[in-house]
């Protein structure tokens, strides 16, 4: 009940655009999560009932102070999968939470090369979820899995295509044109 409040509170300052109160509850967590930290390291490598670790959460949330404090303790968290074969890479890239996103990617670049269910790749899950930003990141990082086919020979252009995401088009469409 205290976490749903909380996230009520973190909601309700982000809808009515309060930032002083939404960094100072969101510091409130962090600085929380440290003390927690501070008694017990092992904490951070612990997995929820969807095999989620603290990581994965913050990805998911897309807060990037608390992937901040993680990383240290515990950087082979980037390569955790969770119930849903992904990592905190693709969560982050998923959600299209790209300040988590590039501090994951300080850590290792080779857990965003991991394969998903059915052969995609991070760059598929951007497009398919249409994170037209997060996917420009990681181009920048991963260019040579841009034409990298799942397990059904389709590419990201081909997902842009089916989906009708002009944007996505596009840029892919410019960057063969300059690779050329």
């Amino acid at each position: 009940m205290a976490g749903e409040s909380a996230e009520k509170k973190l909601y309700d300052a982000a809808t009515i655009g309060d930032v002083a109160a939404f960094q100072q509850l969101l510091q409130g967590q962090e600085s929380i999560m440290e003390e927690v930290l501070q008694i017990n390291q092992e904490l951070a490598r612990d997995l929820d009932s969807k095999n989620s670790s603290s990581l994965h959460l913050a990805a998911a949330k897309g807060n990037v102070g608390i992937a901040k404090r993680l990383l240290p303790i515990a950087p082979e968290m980037c390569w955790w999968r969770d119930c849903h074969d992904m990592n905190p890479i693709h969560v982050a890239a998923m959600k299209g939470h790209d300040e988590v996103l590039k501090e994951l990617l300080q850590m290792d670049l080779f857990p965003a090369m991991e394969r998903l269910h059915r052969g995609q790749t991070a760059l598929h899950l951007c497009v398919k979820h249409r994170q037209l930003s997060t996917l420009k990141l990681l181009v920048e990082k991963l260019g040579h899995l841009v034409n990298a086919q799942d397990d059904d020979g389709e590419t990201i252009l081909h997902f842009a295509v089916k989906s009708s995401q002009v944007e996505v088009i596009n840029h892919q469409l410019f960057l063969f044109v300059f690779s050329i």
